[in-house]
C-alpha cells in the first residue's frame, strides 16, 4: 500500500526570501504609499482586503523590510519576496523585481540581494573575467578593444579593418552594434571575412586576438546565426539584450553546443538608468547582465558623447563584481567616444579588469592604423 504525503500550501514555501532595494520619490507618505503598493502589485496584483489570510499574505506577499530616507526628495525602501514566487525562471524573476510597477512614476530599482537558493537557478557567465583572460592570453592587463565601423562600408573593406586591427595587437574586435544584415555587408559574407581575417592577423602576429560578431536580430535568427558565427570562426558573440530580450541572451549563454563568450550591448537600454524611473546602472549593466549570462558589458564611459557620470560608470563596477554565489565577475567594457587620451583616468577609474573600447578615437592619431593600436597598447602595458 502506497501512503502518499499531503502538500499543505505552507510546505511548498521556504524561508528563503530575496530583497530589492527600491529608491521611491516623494514625501515620507507617499513613499511608504508606494512601498505598500509595491508589496501587492508585484506579486498577487489583487485587492489587499479580498486576500484571506493565511499562505498567500504570509509567504506570497511581498514584505517591507525597512524604510528610509535616501535624500531630501526620495526614501529607500528594501522589499523582499519569497524565492518560490520567481518560479525560477529569469523571465518571471525580472517581473517581480519590477513588472508593473515599471509603469508607475518615481520608482527606481537600485540593488539585489539574491540568495544562493535563488542564484543557482541561473548558470551566469560561462567564462567571466577570467575565462575571457585565458582566452585572449592576457593574464594582467586591460583588454584592449575596437569596433569595425562605420556602416555603409562592404564586408571586405570591415575585414581588411579586423586584419590591420589584430596586427596592431587588439585583444577584441567586435562588429560595431549596428551591423546586421544590410545589403552593403550581409551577415554571413562579414562574419566569414571578418572571421579569417583576424585569424590570418593572428598567425602574422602570434596573438590570440578574438573577433566577436553581432548577432543581434529576430527572435528566430538569433540561434541560428550564433551557430553560423562558431562555424565561422568567430572567438565571441554580441547581442542587445534591451532589443532582442534578457532571457534570449540567457538562453544563448547556456547552451553548450555554442559556447562563446558573449558581450552585451546596452542599446535600448538607456531609458531605464536616464530618469527617476526605472533601473540602476549598477543592476542593469552589471547585475542582471551576470544573471542573463554576459561576459562582458558595454556601457557609455563617463566624459564621452552620452550623459553617463564617472559614479554612475563606477556602479556598473560593482555590479560587475559583487558577490553573487558562484555567478562569475564579468568584465565592464566602457566605450562611446572614448579616446586615447583618456586612458589614464580611465585606468585610475576602474583599475586593471577592464575591457578599454575605443572605436574611432583609433583613426585620429595618425594615419597609420596598425600603429595607432601599437601606441594604444604601448600606453596601457606602461601604465600598469
Amino acid at each position: 500500500m502506497i501512503i502518499r504525503k499531503t502538500c499543505t500550501p505552507e510546505s511548498l514555501f521556504s524561508s528563503d526570501r530575496f530583497s530589492v532595494t527600491y529608491r521611491l520619490f516623494g514625501r515620507e507618505q507617499d513613499a511608504r504609499a508606494k512601498a505598500e503598493d509595491i508589496c501587492i502589485e508585484q506579486t498577487v496584483e489583487f485587492p489587499d482586503d479580498l486576500v484571506p489570510e493565511g499562505v498567500i499574505r504570509d509567504h506570497v506577499f511581498g514584505r517591507i523590510e525597512s524604510l528610509q530616507p535616501w535624500n531630501t526628495e526620495s526614501f529607500k525602501a528594501v522589499i523582499s519576496y519569497a524565492v518560490e514566487i520567481t518560479a525560477g525562471e529569469l523571465t518571471q524573476f525580472l517581473n517581480v523585481v519590477f513588472g508593473n510597477i515599471s509603469i508607475k512614476p518615481g520608482i527606481r530599482v537600485e540593488q539585489l540581494d539574491l540568495p544562493e537558493s535563488l542564484l543557482c537557478c541561473f548558470r551566469g557567465p560561462r567564462f567571466g573575467r577570467e575565462g575571457i583572460r585565458r582566452l585572449v592570453g592576457v593574464p594582467k592587463r586591460p583588454l584592449l578593444s575596437t569596433a569595425l565601423k562605420p556602416m555603409g562600408l562592404s564586408s571586405k573593406e570591415l575585414a581588411d579593418l579586423a586584419y590591420q586591427f589584430a596586427l596592431g595587437g587588439m585583444d577584441i574586435i567586435k562588429d560595431d552594434h549596428g551591423l546586421s544584415n544590410q545589403c552593403c555587408s550581409p551577415f554571413e559574407e562579414r562574419i566569414s571575412l571578418c572571421a579569417e581575417a583576424v585569424q590570418r592577423g593572428n598567425k602574422e602576429s602570434s596573438q590570440r586576438t578574438i573577433y566577436v560578431a553581432n548577432i543581434t536580430a529576430p527572435n528566430a535568427d538569433v540561434m541560428k546565426r550564433a551557430r553560423i558565427a562558431k562555424n565561422a570562426g568567430a572567438g565571441g558573440l554580441m547581442v542587445a539584450p534591451g532589443i532582442v530580450g534578457l532571457d534570449v541572451m540567457r538562453e544563448l549563454a547556456d547552451d553548450d553546443s555554442i559556447a562563446l563568450p558573449i558581450l552585451t550591448h546596452p542599446a535600448l537600454q538607456g531609458s531605464f538608468v536616464t530618469s527617476q524611473n526605472g533601473i540602476s546602472h549598477g543592476v542593469i549593466f552589471g547585475q542582471l547582465a551576470r544573471l542573463a549570462g554576459a561576459d562582458a558589458t558595454i556601457f557609455p564611459n563617463f566624459g564621452g558623447r552620452f550623459s553617463f557620470s564617472r559614479e554612475e560608470c563606477k556602479e556598473i563596477v560593482k555590479g560587475t563584481s559583487v558577490p553573487m554565489g558562484l555567478i562569475k565577475t564579468i568584465f565592464p567594457a566602457p566605450g562611446g567616444g572614448m579616446s586615447i587620451d583618456k586612458v589614464p583616468d580611465m585606468l585610475e577609474t576602474y583599475g586593471q579588469d577592464l575591457i578599454f573600447l575605443i572605436g574611432g578615437g583609433l583613426f585620429r592619431h595618425s594615419p597609420d592604423l596598425i600603429e595607432n593600436c601599437r601606441h594604444f597598447r604601448r600606453m596601457v602595458e606602461q601604465l600598469q
